[in-house]
């Protein structure tokens, strides 16, 4: 029997050989990865030195680029790593670091989002109180607390599988899985599957819940309301409920896909919707902000024209 203090290293057994292909799939990866870091510090850099846009919705989705920048510093330069390697192991320590990073992204995606649609709410439906309620102390607190509380709810599964006696070190995906190592557990994991239920309800179950809520209200408000209050609801909650189903979608495929059993499914289909909710919504969000949002895209508009006049003047 193999405890946990003698596995010092998981391998990844996802991961096939693919000969030069290799460098194609990298520099696909690396482009993906510089794109994604581009867009989402231009949208940061706006939104900070902007101070018309120094407003809740903005600050919120500061936030949320900021956790685009996280999540994929995550996962990214890791895949990189991994395709270039010709052994595909990773150490027990940076496996659990890994996890951590992954899972608190994804619990800080879901409270960020919840967060927004309760101010969405407050903006449409209770417009002459919003700015009462949604002052900017409160703004830094409710911040504050989704990233301290995704902190706290990912550290405590990791508290949970580090101490379990495993009987193997073989993780079948293309990075680290906390539910990959609780199954290659010896010892009773009674404990850690109910946490995982108990997590999973309160990190995705519970934003959603209060995101529909919020935007059943707004939309029984704005179909008693008039044209302009109509167009100007879908104007701004249309990238979020986009945002929204995109990046469950992801996260549903993982959760069925680490819980169920799924070989019938092709390994390259599998590997590419795995690593969907990492890749695609940290460049869905600032293209879709980016383009449905007329503050923003104005001022990117702007900062592209008056970069271009320049060139020329110097040219």
């Amino acid at each position: 029997m193999m405890n946990s203090t003698q596995v010092v290293y998981f391998t990844l057994s996802a991961y096939f050989d693919t000969g030069l292909l290799k460098y194609l799939y990298f520099t696909i990866i690396l482009s993906l990865y510089v794109l994604i870091i581009c867009s989402n510090l231009l949208l940061i850099v706006v939104i900070c030195m902007n101070r018309s846009l120094h407003e809740p919705m903005y600050m919120f989705l500061c936030s949320l680029f900021v956790n685009e920048l996280y999540g994929s510093s995550g996962l990214f330069p890791f895949l990189l790593t991994q395709i270039l390697s010709d052994i595909h192991t990773v150490s027990a320590s940076l496996c659990f670091l890994q996890i951590f990073c992954l899972y608190s992204y994804g619990s800080v995606e879901f409270f960020n989002l919840a967060v927004m649609s309760y101010d969405r709410y407050l903006a449409i439906c209770c417009p002459l109180q919003y700015h009462t309620r949604m002052t900017c102390s409160k703004i830094k607190i409710l911040i504050s607390v989704v990233w301290l509380y995704a902190s706290v709810i990912c550290v405590l599964p990791l508290s949970l599988s580090i101490p379990l006696q495993l009987c193997g070190n073989i993780i079948n995906k293309v990075y680290c899985n906390n539910y990959s190592i609780v199954k290659l557990s010896c010892s009773d994991t009674t404990v850690n599957n109910i946490y995982g239920i108990i997590a999973t309800t309160l990190t995705i179950i519970c934003p959603i819940t209060l995101i529909f809520y919020t935007y059943i209200k707004i939309l029984i408000v704005c179909f008693s309301g008039s044209k302009q209050m109509r167009q100007k609801a879908v104007s701004t909650c249309t990238p979020h409920l986009a945002s929204l189903l995109n990046f469950s979608f992801g996260v549903c495929f993982e959760i069925f896909q680490s819980r169920f059993e799924m070989s019938t499914v092709p390994d390259m289909i599998r590997i590419l919707l795995s690593l969907y909710f990492l890749t695609c919504q940290p460049l869905f969000n600032p293209v879709m902000y980016g383009l449905k949002m007329p503050n923003i895209r104005n001022i990117c508009k702007n900062l592209i024209s008056a970069g271009c006049y320049h060139r020329d003047l110097l040219i």
